[in-house]
């Protein structure tokens, strides 16, 4: 098997699709090596094994809504797509969304996945419950009233058990307009970056760097928010706009401030648009919010050495949350996101000094995408990461969750033998 980006093959040594929670406990059980795999959107082997996989599309496709409670049940294997249309026609909605709403609602959690806003945490910020196998096959519930248990749970990595189902928050459907304005100025986007970045629901800039201005500017605001038709110089789109100068955007959300359902406008790409292996690599890294000028100055600083590899960088906010190992700990926060051409080698021989430029600013890289493990202190970026190393030697110490990646931030269980 391969990721959705078609950069990694898998070693797993067998696949299974277990079709209940039941028989995938048997499965973790019994099996000496085994990791989960949901919508395989990471570029990276934290989901790899040399044991068994296992993948969560066979599990009953549960989304349970409890309206007095305000929340909704939703199995290991949902995808944000599917959620989002349930709610829809329940009259609820979720607080934000990543780009792609085909990833799947555990495995972005579990690695920290986001969206954007200054007052919206990750996606993980709306979690009330968990429910995970421990490797012994035993289904544990944690939830808000669990504590730490539940905080070092959430954004977990899959070290701590494999998720088959998630309680988040819900609340009323709600409608936004989209739009994209052009060429922002570096100077007046840095100068207000926190005004800009706060001047509607989620904001996203795109840009490459080596320009003067930031390329595009994507706007979503609610409903009763009035319209920006410019914005520190930038102007509006006359066209609907991808990400990308030369593509169509055929397959992007609705912009030009055309009003729709939230599931229609959060997204950057189209629901019932399907992507295909993406002819990509990504890369992010997540910083203080208040050290986003000079962050952005310093990369811009690289933009000749970025531009034989890089598609396109997108620059986004979000709310600190608590959970131990979510790259927005404790930090309203920056997220510096990497689009790069599928040359894995050079961008992985590019990317330490990327890192370096980025490390006087606290960076955190996103679980899920392409890094250098051996360049960070764990232990400085998260005050938790050694409770978190702590609990994942107490619940795994045969390291049955554990993979290359896994060990070299965690480090070698003492009991796996490796």
């Amino acid at each position: 098997m391969k990721n959705w980006a078609g950069n990694l093959d898998y070693s797993s040594a067998a696949v299974q699709r277990p079709g209940s929670v039941a028989e995938l406990a048997e499965l973790v059980a019994g099996s000496a090596r085994v990791k989960a795999l949901g919508s395989r959107h990471s570029f990276n082997r934290i989901g790899d094994t040399d044991g068994v996989h296992v993948l969560l599309d066979g599990l009953p496709q549960t989304i349970d809504i409890d309206r007095d409670r305000h929340t909704v049940r939703v199995g290991g294997g949902v995808s944000y797509g599917a959620l989002c249309r349930t709610l829809e026609e329940s009259g609820l909605a979720i607080h934000n969304l990543a780009s792609l709403p085909h990833i799947s609602v555990a495995g972005a959690i579990q690695t920290g996945t986001h969206g954007s806003g200054l007052r919206n945490q990750s996606l993980a910020g709306e979690v009330q419950a968990v429910e995970l196998v421990r490797p012994s096959g035993d289904v544990v519930a944690l939830s808000r009233a669990d504590g730490d248990d539940f905080l070092a749970s959430v954004v977990g990595l899959g070290a701590l058990g494999v998720v088959t189902a998630v309680e988040l928050s819900v609340r009323p459907s709600f409608r936004m307009r989209q739009r994209v304005l052009e060429d922002l100025p570096w100077d007046a986007a840095l100068g207000n970056f926190r005004r800009l970045m706060s001047s509607a629901y989620s904001v996203s800039l795109f840009t490459t760097y080596a320009d003067q201005d930031v390329s595009q500017v994507w706007l979503k605001a609610l409903d009763d928010e009035p319209p920006l038709a410019d914005l520190f110089g930038a102007t509006a789109a006359t066209r609907p706009r991808h990400p990308l100068p030369d593509m169509s955007a055929v397959n992007c959300t609705a912009q030009m401030d055309e009003a729709g359902p939230w599931l229609d406008r959060l997204p950057h790409f189209r629901h019932e648009f399907t992507p295909s292996n993406g002819e990509e690599l990504q890369s992010e890294f997540i910083l203080p919010l208040d050290h986003a000028p000079s962050a952005i100055d310093a990369v811009r600083g690289l933009a000749a050495r970025l531009a034989p590899l890089l598609l396109v960088s997108e620059i986004r906010t979000a709310a600190a949350d608590e959970f131990w190992l979510s790259p927005f700990h404790r930090q309203d926060s920056v997220a510096l996101h990497f689009t790069w051409r599928r040359r894995q080698a050079e961008v992985e021989a590019l990317l330490p000094e990327l890192e370096e430029a980025l490390r006087p600013f606290g960076a955190r890289p996103h679980w899920g995408k392409l890094f250098t493990p051996a360049g960070y202190d764990w232990e400085q970026l998260y005050p938790r990461f050694a409770g978190f190393r702590t609990l994942a030697a107490a619940h795994d110490p045969e390291g049955k969750f554990r993979n290359a990646l896994l060990d070299s931030v965690l480090g070698v269980p003492a009991a796996s033998g490796r």
